[in-house]
């Protein structure tokens, strides 16, 4: 399983890298899970359709809209002046921008992302932004490099889904927040089990279909963590179509040998979920 998961986390972090590519078609922003799919989607379009206002993408550098997410954490955290908040999976930075500017100059906002060119790209925005209260760190989300009790808030963006044990991912932000602080995410969660062969797709699981958990799972992951007041804020489909647009999509019609309508009925289940719970 060790070797799997390996292989997931560098097809991972080899998808993302092509991301911040300038004019690298597989990736062009896009309303799918991972950001890449329907060609002439801009991600400003794309963000809109997902939950971010006309004002919010005005406000951060242009180049930290991938268009990669599910949600508006930032929005939905309650965040307040003098906040520390850690954002698990920050990509080009747009949470985190957005962030750092609820908590203000007396607040801290901190990155995290696993792939060095999400990085790069985070800090050049966070320079040519003027974001002093921004900073962003090269890390695994089941290994944040933050102390124990450290911040009061965490907030992550269609990521954790990602990741290949999510328990871990929960515990590790369990550790990391002081008493009373919060997680807000926002991910994709399944209505009900995708068949064996495309749970074991690493095409399926990149492109975030595999590695999305059943809603009851995803949910008694943060429980079991210890998280209490779990609240599912919003609920929603993921449109099919998003889905098997992305560009992955015919290679793992290809190589599971499914018909389209076949895969298009199994993605159909897939919720777009904000979950808010509390650490005691």
């Amino acid at each position: 399983m060790a070797k799997k998961d390996d292989e997931i986390k560098k097809h991972v972090r080899e998808r993302y890298a092509r991301a911040v590519k300038p004019g690298t078609p597989c990736c062009a922003p896009a309303p799918s899970p991972c950001g890449c799919g329907q060609p002439g989607m801009s991600g400003e379009k794309a963000s809109r359709m997902i939950g971010y206002s006309a004002e919010e993408l005005k406000s951060i550098p242009e180049d930290a809209n991938l268009g990669l997410g599910c949600g508006n954490p930032a929005a939905l955290a309650g965040l307040k002046k003098g906040e520390t908040v850690l954002d698990l999976g920050s990509g080009a930075g747009i949470d985190c921008f957005l962030a750092a500017a609820k908590v203000g100059p007396s607040g801290r906002a901190i990155g995290v992302d696993m792939t060095p060119e999400m990085i790069d790209k985070a800090r050049e925005n966070a320079r040519k932004g003027g974001y002093k209260n921004a900073e962003f760190r090269l890390g695994e989300i089941e290994n944040l490099p933050a102390a124990d009790n450290s911040v009061d808030a965490i907030i992550s963006n269609c990521v954790i889904n990602l990741s290949t044990d999510k328990a871990r991912v929960f515990r590790e932000a369990f550790r990391v927040l002081r008493p009373g602080g919060r997680i807000m995410v926002s991910d994709l969660a399944l209505k009900k089990p995708l068949p064996r062969a495309v749970r074991e797709s690493v095409e399926a699981y990149v492109a975030c279909i595999a590695g999305a958990l059943v809603k009851d799972d995803y949910l008694g992951a943060i429980k079991d963590a210890g998280f209490k007041g779990i609240e599912v804020v919003s609920e929603t489909s993921f449109p099919a179509e998003f889905v098997l647009e992305d560009s992955l999509a015919p290679e793992i019609i290809a190589k599971l040998n499914i018909p389209q309508k076949e895969l298009m009925e199994h993605v159909s289940s897939v919720l777009s979920l904000s979950v808010r719970a509390v650490k005691p």
